[in-house]
């Protein structure tokens, strides 16, 4: 269950209130009994999965997935520039070998 933030537009009271997701915000400030309650949006209402098959890594920050976006391309195009150049060396010395000419002894 969360902890919920509520301020009092009427008097300014602030406090925490530990609540269900099934309960209604609150609506009547312990303080002052007006009905001027709102609830903030905070940090208090985070839910954090823990057990197997919940990790941290599943749940990321954008700038992190496009930094890890960006490595991951920068990679694969090393390994096309490494590819092609081994294949241009292959085909070099194929050609290479190709040209010898053949030398038989007797």
């Amino acid at each position: 269950m969360p902890t919920y933030e509520y301020l009092c537009d009427g008097c300014g009271h602030r406090f925490d209130e530990f609540q269900s997701f099934k309960d209604e915000a609150l609506k009547t400030c312990p303080k002052c009994r007006e009905d001027s309650l709102r609830r903030l949006f905070g940090t208090g209402a985070a839910i954090l999965f823990k057990g197997t098959g919940f990790y941290e890594t599943d749940y990321r920050s954008e700038s992190y997935k496009q930094a890890a976006k960006a490595d991951q391309e920068n990679s694969s195009k090393s390994s096309e520039t490494k590819s092609s150049d081994s294949a241009a060396v292959s085909s070099t010395s194929t050609a290479k070998s190709e040209t010898k000419p053949s030398v038989t002894t007797p």
